[in-house]
This record gives structure tokens, sequence and C-alpha cells, in this order.
């Protein structure tokens, strides 16, 4: 957590509340703004989580669905209503694959599944 910015008195009804607050998430830099509105949060704008591994995939899934809402294809509402994308990378690796049968192998798996599942994914692949 960086810098905050408190009102001041032209900000009457919020005068000495937190108006911004700076922080950064994963070496990216962003500012949060404390102000009533009625924006609602759609994933249009996500945040992606490049998971190593299915340990990494796991905590990141967990810890955002508690309290929120586990969405397909590895996204996730958390209980703020914003949106996640819990990815693993071997998942691009394979979505990415030169071979066509095997990307379109590993994207259909991926649509079935709501937390991505990468055994599962390297078993489709096989599979195929």
């Amino acid at each position: 957590v960086g810098e905050t910015m408190r009102g001041s008195s032209a900000f009457a009804d919020r005068e000495g509340s937190i108006l911004t607050i700076r922080f950064e998430l994963f070496g990216q830099q962003f500012v949060a703004l404390n102000f009533p509105s009625d924006f609602k949060f759609t994933e249009a704008v996500s945040f992606v989580v490049d998971c190593k591994d299915q340990a990494e995939v796991d905590y990141y899934w967990d810890c955002l669905s508690d309290g929120g809402e586990p969405r397909d294809c590895g996204w996730v509402k958390d209980r703020f209503g914003v949106f996640w994308q819990i990815t693993p990378t071997r998942l691009i690796e394979l979505m990415s694959d030169p071979n066509p049968a095997i990307a379109a192998r590993a994207a259909t798996a991926m649509m079935t599944m709501q937390k991505i599942d990468i055994a599962a994914l390297e078993r489709a692949v096989a599979d195929g």
C-alpha cells in the first residue's frame, strides 16, 4: 500500500475520509477510488493471475472464490464483484500449441471446467 489521499474541506461529506489509495499488486501499480457511484464491475475488465502449477491455481482460486462466485473457464468473481482469470501457464502453452488438434483439445477441455485442472487438460490432450 502506498500513498493515500484524504478529503479536504472541499469535500464536506467526505472530509478526512480516504478518497484514493495507491497500491501494487503483482508488480502492477493501481489507484483505488473511494467515491460512491453506480458503476458495476463486469467481465470486460478482469485481472489475470498466471499460475505456474496446480498448487498456485488452487490457492488463488480458493482465496478469490471464498465469498465470491466461481465461473466457467477459470474465471472467478470475488466477494467484491471483481473478476479474475486464474490461468495456469500450461493452459496457455497447450492452447497455443502449433498442432491445431492439441490446441483444440485443450480449449475444449478448458470449456468444461470452472477451476482449471492441469492434469485433466493433459489427459484430454493425450487422449485425443
